[in-house]
C-alpha cells in the first residue's frame, strides 16, 4: 500500500514525507557535472536568470574544488540563491538556456547551485561583511524574500536596516509558503541568518499599524521599503464556504512547515479548488499528509493553469487527479457542520478576457457532486490595500504603482519590491524575480541618499 495512503500511518511516518525529495549531488557527481559545463564566454544562461548570476563562473569553481567561492558567486547576485536553487523553474529559465539543450543535456544549474549552497549551510560560512557605516537607515516592511534581499544590499552599502515582520520568523514564502519536501525551512532561515549577520535588525511579531504606527516609521526612517508581498486566500464567495473543513491553502501548507504534522487527513478525501502553484503545494501536501484521495479542481484547462510545468508534473506523479473545466457551487456539509461534499457544474470556455485566457462559462444542465471531506481554497491571494493607503501610496486594487527604473513610489520616502507590486505586467510573480527586486531598490535608495552609484564588494 502507498505510504502516503495507509490509514495506519503513524506520525513519525507522516514527518519522513516532509524530508526534501531531491537528494544533494555527490562530490563526484557534482564534479562531473560540473566539468561538463563549457564555461561559454557570452553564456545564455546568465541573461536567462533573473538575478544575473555568473552561472559559468560558480560552476567553474565547484570544478576546481572552490566550494565557498562558488557559493559566493551565487549569493552575491542573489540573496536566496540557497532557495532558488530549489523553487526555480530553471527549465524555463538558466536551464531552458543552456547551450547544450541542442547537443545533449543541459548543465543541471539547479543541483549545482544547491550543491555549493549547501556546502555554505553545512559549514556554517558567513559570506559576506557589512559596509561602512554612512550614517542613513532604512525601514523595509516585511521580512520575504524581497524584504532580504535589499536588506542584505542595503547593509552591504553601509545602511543601517530594521525589517518589520509581522510573523514570529522571518523569509516570508521561502519559510512558510513552500512545502517542506521542495524546500526545507532551515534552508530559508539560513538566508535569514546571512543578512541578521550583517548586523540587520529582524523585529519579527512586529504588525505595522497594530505594533508600531506609519507614521513613526516615516519619522524615524530615511527611507523606507515596502515588501510585505501578498495576504490571505480570498473568499469563494459560495454557499458554506465556513463550514468545518475549509482551509485557506497558505494557511494550510504552513502547518506542515513545522511540527507536529496535523493527522486529520489520513484517509480523508480532499478538494483544492484552483490550479496555480500553492494549489500544487497543497495537494501534495495533502497526499502526504496520508489522504486517500486528492483532487484539484479547475474552472479552466490545463493550458490555462498558472503552476510552473514541473509542479504539474509532481503532483501527477504523486497521483493528485485533475477536474478541468470544473467550478465549485456549493459546499455541502452533515448535521454536525462539517464538510461531506462539494456541489460542482461543469465549465466551457468562450472568449479571452482581459488576462488572455479565454473566460469560462457554465454548461446548462451540468451539476453534480463530488463526496470530499476537506476543501482547501487556492484561488490567489488578497493583497494587504489598507496599509498602502496608510503610506498614501498610488495603486490599482492593491499592485503598487512604482517607478520601473527606481522601484519608487508615489511617496518619493517609500519604494516597494516583490509581490506588492505584481501585476499589470509590472515584474513577475517568483522568488528570484522578488530577489532581483529587492537588489534593485536597495541601490536606487543608495543612488537617492548617497547621490551616486551603488557597488558592493564581492
Amino acid at each position: 500500500m502507498n505510504r502516503f495512503k495507509d490509514k495506519t500511518t503513524s506520525l513519525k511516518d507522516l514527518s519522513l514525507n516532509f524530508n526534501e525529495i531531491e537528494p544533494d549531488l555527490s562530490p563526484k557527481e557534482a564534479m562531473d557535472e560540473s566539468n561538463r559545463c563549457l564555461y561559454c564566454y557570452d553564456a545564455p544562461c546568465i541573461t536567462a536568470c533573473p538575478t544575473d548570476i555568473n552561472i559559468p563562473s560558480f560552476i567553474k569553481k565547484i570544478a576546481s574544488g572552490n566550494m565557498k567561492g562558488s557559493a559566493k558567486v551565487i549569493m552575491d547576485a542573489n540573496p536566496v540563491g540557497a532557495s532558488c536553487a530549489r523553487v526555480c523553474p530553471t527549465e524555463d529559465l538558466c536551464e531552458g538556456a543552456c547551450v547544450l539543450n541542442d547537443a545533449s543535456l543541459p548543465i543541471m544549474i539547479g543541483n549545482l547551485q544547491r550543491h555549493a549552497t549547501n556546502w555554505a549551510i553545512k559549514n556554517n560560512e558567513q559570506l559576506f561583511e557589512a559596509g561602512e557605516d554612512n550614517g542613513k537607515t532604512v525601514a523595509i516592511v516585511g521580512g520575504g524574500p524581497a524584504g532580504l534581499s535589499a536588506a542584505r544590499e542595503l547593509a552591504r552599502l553601509g545602511f543601517n536596516v530594521t525589517i518589520f515582520e509581522a510573523k514570529e520568523k522571518a523569509g516570508g514564502l521561502d519559510t512558510f509558503g513552500i512545502v517542506s519536501f521542495r524546500l526545507p525551512q532551515e534552508v530559508s532561515l539560513w538566508e535569514v541568518e546571512q543578512v541578521e549577520n550583517l548586523g540587520v535588525e529582524i523585529r519579527t511579531n512586529t504588525m505595522i499599524g497594530r505594533d508600531i504606527s506609519v507614521s513613526d516609521i516615516e519619522s524615524a526612517y530615511d527611507a523606507i521599503v515596502l515588501a510585505v508581498g501578498l495576504s490571505k486566500v480570498p473568499m469563494l464567495g459560495i454557499e458554506g464556504e465556513n463550514a468545518n473543513g475549509v482551509h485557506d491553502a497558505i494557511n494550510f501548507v504552513e502547518t506542515t512547515k513545522t511540527p507536529p504534522l496535523r493527522e486529520d487527513f489520513i484517509g480523508k478525501k480532499v478538494a483544492i479548488i484552483g490550479a496555480g502553484n500553492t494549489a500544487i503545494d497543497a495537494a501534495t501536501c495533502s497526499v502526504r499528509l496520508g489522504a486517500s484521495d486528492v483532487k484539484m479542481l479547475y474552472r479552466r484547462t490545463e493550458a490555462e493553469m498558472t503552476a510552473y510545468e514541473f509542479e504539474y508534473e509532481f503532483a501527477k506523479q504523486e497521483n493528485v487527479e485533475f477536474r478541468w473545466l470544473t467550478q465549485p457551487m456549493k459546499i455541502l456539509t452533515d448535521s454536525e457542520g462539517k464538510v461531506n461534499a462539494l456541489e460542482c457544474i461543469r465549465m466551457e470556455l468562450g472568449e479571452a478576457d482581459v488576462s488572455g485566457r479565454r473566460r469560462p462559462s457554465p454548461v446548462k444542465d451540468s451539476a453534480f457532486t463530488i463526496e470530499v471531506d476537506a476543501v482547501i481554497k487556492a484561488i490567489g491571494q488578497s493583497r494587504f490595500v489598507d496599509l498602502i493607503e496608510e503610506f498614501d501610496l498610488s495603486h490599482d486594487r492593491g499592485i503598487v504603482t512604482i517607478d520601473s527604473d527606481t522601484h519608487q513610489t508615489s511617496n518619493p520616502k517609500v519604494f516597494a519590491a516583490g509581490d506588492v507590486i505584481f501585476g499589470n505586467g509590472q515584474g513577475e510573480a517568483m522568488v528570484v524575480e522578488a530577489a532581483e527586486q529587492g537588489k534593485l531598490t536597495a541601490y536606487s535608495i543608495y543612488k537617492e541618499l548617497i547621490g551616486e552609484n551603488a557597488t558592493v564588494n564581492a
